[in-house]
């Protein structure tokens, strides 16, 4: 037991690290942005006024309510005290609502849309590769040239193909959006179909991007273990092909656990690009948002709710890949 403690004691330590760098960075890079919401949100409010002292005295009462007439650092510390009790400040673009209350209702659109296209994109992508290595020959050199070729294609790119080809040409999909724009969200059958329809063509080009790394890799691991001495051994002394086979792809699977971790990042931002090309009404649709009306609160949030979002998935990973993998196990007891 001192072993896993000093283990997860270090996951914890370095996740934490991490988590107040990217609360810095989500706190200063939108504040770089060359632009001043507040002079936005003051034209939107005067309208066609002319009176100059009104002008000023309107522009100043957003500078205080924002904070952005405060030192930069003394910005920060503000921050970091909303953030602690929950309050992620008040939109630019869309003043006088929330950020916590634009968040929460993009974030389950999301949620429902990232994880489930990564893990079967992994899935997929893993069975596959297995394949590709056990069989060889010309199911090989078929899956490997095409999943490098998925691999290679960008984000934007697979989401624009399926759009084009199924939206556009075929007529099959919707063309945008979470559900049909005359319907108001509710839980009837007809708005959860058009949910289901809305949800397909984002779904499958972040399956399709997640397929191409994790089929390389799950190969290349696979041939690795299928060469290696004891399966060579165990063939040796007559075990059947299906139980070796069963070890084999077991820890083959192993570095593909933590490759999930790490491919998580990547899709991510697939999917964010993958919202914003098909206007899917989650996270990367809200932020494309906010970047382009330079709304900093709104921009660290989503960024925040992001970073968080690869840090957990990373570190419960983390800490499943230390109770699965032997040589782990071995490792804690060692210290």
């Amino acid at each position: 037991m001192k072993g896993y403690r000093k283990y997860f004691s270090k996951k914890i330590i370095w996740f934490l690290i991490t988590l107040l760098v990217a609360v810095i960075l989500n706190f200063i890079l939108p504040r770089l942005m060359p632009s001043d919401p507040v002079s936005a949100i003051t034209g939107k409010m005067v309208g066609s006024t002319t009176d100059a002292k009104a002008v000023q005295q309107i522009y100043s009462r957003f500078e205080e309510e924002f904070g952005t007439n405060k030192p930069i650092v003394v910005q920060f510390f503000i921050f970091l005290k909303n953030l602690f009790r929950g309050d992620l400040g008040t939109s630019f673009s869309q003043y006088p609502r929330k950020v916590s209350d634009i968040i929460k209702s993009s974030i389950g659109w999301t949620l429902a849309l990232q994880i489930p296209a990564i893990i079967v994109g992994w899935i997929i992508g893993n069975v596959l590769g297995a394949v590709a290595a056990y069989v060889r020959k010309g199911w090989d050199k078929v899956v490997l040239p095409v999943s490098m070729f998925i691999s290679n294609i960008p984000a934007f790119g697979s989401a624009v193909i399926l759009l084009y080809i199924f939206a556009v040409k075929l007529k099959v999909a919707p063309v945008a959006g979470g559900y049909a724009f005359d319907m108001i969200p509710n839980f009837s059958w007809r708005f959860v179909k058009s949910v289901i329809e809305h949800y397909q063509l984002p779904f499958w080009s972040i399956v399709l991007i997640s397929i191409g790394g994790q089929a390389i890799g799950m190969r290349s691991m696979s041939i690795y273990e299928l060469n290696a001495d004891y399966v060579k051994y165990s063939r040796f002394l007559g075990i059947k092909d299906s139980k070796i086979v069963g070890y084999v792809f077991r820890n083959a699977m192993l570095p593909q656990v933590t490759g999930l971790a790490m491919s998580i990042g990547t899709s991510v931002g697939g999917a964010l690009v993958a919202e914003i090309v098909f206007s899917y009404p989650g996270l990367g649709s809200t932020m494309y948002a906010a970047v382009t009306a330079a709304d900093y609160p709104l921009i660290s949030a989503c960024t925040l709710i992001i970073t968080i979002m690869v840090l957990v998935m990373t570190l419960l990973l983390d800490v499943i890949y230390a109770f699965i993998d032997p040589r782990v196990k071995a490792a804690q007891f060692d210290i």
